[in-house]
């Protein structure tokens, strides 16, 4: 290996210069073109400075990098060599844009005199994610001392991009060209980036919770402005009256302060199961029946509108209609919420004065949601244990005892499953619900509880679920603790089979991923092509049936592996693990 690479030294400065603004995770899969950048990061690992993540598979490390960068509430720098390997980051990098999510994606490349002569792995990288990129910077191939000195810069430049200090908060992409050597000795190493991560980190374990800062709010930059994000770039703040007729409708990644609008507008909060406002005494949690009821639905007249709503079709015929002033609180990406164009507002926050209306608005849609779930129970579509019932049927009465184990052994339904994952869930755990039918059977009816969700709702697409699970959980881990459990379909999983690789020499996240396996993509059977298609078409293209084993995926990758057929059994397997698990349970289509 060189003495010196120019290639190493900007790497060295650019990395150590976004440690200095605050980032503390690098996710690189490997390449020649960007070893330069990836052996600096593998040094910064070794003296405690940042924590690396390695993934062969550059779509796996994207969305890795996004799970990380939505708990830490931090930007993360993905790394990856040239060619197709920038092209797998865009599903990810699709999300991270309309989810307001910052990416710092550094791309390695061919310099200038080998671009457009059919050099091997070379193609038109700069600007390759278009309009989901804010920020985009072609660098030439470092030549000197100049280029450390315009790496600093850079990375002041790109960090403030990604954090949403200069635009909206998301993936940025710098395009590094390398010219060989393609790396040489790390020396001097930058004064900057003195070790923070303690020997627990150094050594590859998460370290001791409150050891790394993860309330960015309250860090600075070394140039004293606020490291922050998940905010509106820009936007005005309008002030609320509450009036009868409001509804709030939180939608994903809206935030418990729509439970508090909620409340202070005297409200009924009908509010998805990923929108961090899934609790509260205004919680309606049967909304979809409410809203097609003229009783409720149709004495709406106002609906304030946080987060980005994605999974009902009532919530986007109320915002369309004429008798409805909508009120858009817009959410961090690249679009504001707005069905049929016809917002009477879109702000970026609002406030709230004077007295709330009669709480008699938000009490009846909250007693009436309550009656239709407990319909929904006694009509055999529940599956709760019932009232009075002892945890140990040893505990309990002999009629109690013979009634909890019958609900043992019932077989898990959807409805069971998504509610046996939801009461498995503490503040301290973290749940990610894949885009799958499983996440609309929770939203309709789980109740209120105060847990963390996640979902990639910013497109709702199935891509890198697992992925996203581990990065969340990783970063968890390190600021709570508990078990993140994801909740997929077997479509969902399969699609994601490569994030199941995990390395023998980082950390294993404590990860719990419950498979609902109904054999192909259910989702389509509730859907009018069901009714208009011929069967055997409906199930070639769209149901696509599988027969994966989930137990011999699960022994291939080094992953516990669980059985539930019965509610007695899930209960058993979604008892907190350290040890990544795969649970999977049988549903019928």
């Amino acid at each position: 290996m060189p003495d010196r690479s120019p290639a190493t030294d900007f790497s060295v400065a650019l990395l150590g210069a976004l440690v200095a603004r605050g980032v503390r995770d690098v996710v690189l899969s490997p390449g020649s073109r960007s070893q330069a950048l990836a052996l600096a990061a593998a040094e910064f690992e070794r003296r405690g400075i940042l924590r690396l993540h390695v993934r062969i598979d550059e779509r796996v490390a994207g969305f890795l990098a996004l799970g990380l960068a939505v708990e830490s509430r931090m930007p993360v720098v993905v790394v990856t060599t040239s060619g197709t390997a920038v092209a797998n980051l865009h599903p990810a990098v699709l999300e991270a844009h309309h989810s307001g999510v910052p990416l710092i994606l550094l791309t390695a490349d061919r310099p200038s005199e080998l671009r457009g002569i059919g050099s091997n792995q070379t193609t038109d990288q700069p600007g390759i994610f278009g309009s989901a990129v804010s920020f985009v910077r072609d660098v030439e191939a470092p030549t000197g001392s100049p280029a450390v000195d315009s790496a600093r810069h850079l990375a002041g430049e790109m960090f403030a991009a990604a954090a949403g200090h200069s635009s909206p908060a998301g993936p940025v992409q710098v395009n590094l060209a390398f010219r060989e050597p393609l790396s040489g000795a790390i020396s001097p190493f930058p004064d900057a980036a003195e070790p923070t991560l303690g020997a627990a980190g150094r050594r590859g374990r998460p370290e001791a919770p409150g050891a790394m800062p993860n309330d960015v709010a309250a860090k600075a930059a070394p140039d004293g402005s606020a490291i922050t994000w998940l905010a509106p770039h820009d936007g005005a703040t309008l002030e609320l009256a509450p009036v009868d007729g409001t509804v709030v409708v939180a939608g994903h990644a809206a935030g418990d302060r729509a439970e508090e609008l909620a409340r202070a507008l005297g409200a009924p909060l009908l509010a998805e199961v990923s929108s961090g406002a899934r609790f509260g005494p205004n919680l309606v949690v049967a909304y979809r029946e409410l809203l097609a009821d003229p009783a409720f639905g149709g004495a709406v007249r106002r609906a304030v509108v946080l987060g980005h709503p994605t999974l009902s079709r009532e919530i986007p015929a109320l915002l369309q209609r004429a008798d409805v002033e909508v009120v858009i609180v817009r959410a961090p990406g690249s679009e504001a919420y707005n069905p049929g164009r016809r917002a009477a507002a879109i702000v970026g926050s609002v406030s709230y004065g004077g007295v709330a209306a009669e709480r008699s608005w938000a009490g009846r849609w909250v007693q009436a949601s309550r009656g239709i779930l407990d319909a929904g129970s006694a009509s055999g579509s529940g599956s709760r244990i019932p009232s009075g019932v002892e945890a140990d049927p040893r505990a309990a009465t002999p009629p109690l005892a013979r009634e909890q184990l019958d609900v043992f052994r019932q077989p898990v339904t959807r409805r069971m499953l998504v509610d046996a994952v939801w009461l498995a869930t503490w503040p301290h755990d973290r749940l990610v619900l894949g885009a799958s039918r499983l996440i609309r059977e929770a939203d309709r009816v789980v109740g209120g509880r105060r847990i963390t969700v996640h979902a990639n709702r910013g497109l709702a697409g199935i891509d890198g679920t697992i992925a996203t699970a581990s990065g969340i959980a990783l970063a968890a881990a390190r600021a709570a603790g508990g078990v993140t459990r994801v909740l997929v379909g077997d479509l969902t999983l399969l699609h994601d089979v490569g994030a199941l690789l995990l390395r023998e020499s980082e950390p294993r996240p404590a990860l719990q991923v419950i498979v609902g396996n109904d054999g192909g993509g259910t989702i389509f059977d509730g859907l009018e092509v069901a009714a208009t298609a011929r069967t055997e078409a409906v199930d070639r293209v769209l149901y696509t049936p599988q027969s994966v084993g989930v137990r011999a995926l699960a022994e291939a990758y080094g992953w516990t592996y669980r059985r539930a057929s019965n509610r007695g059994e899930l209960d058993a397997a979604l008892a907190a693990t350290s040890e990544p698990t795969i649970v999977e349970v049988p549903l019928p289509r």
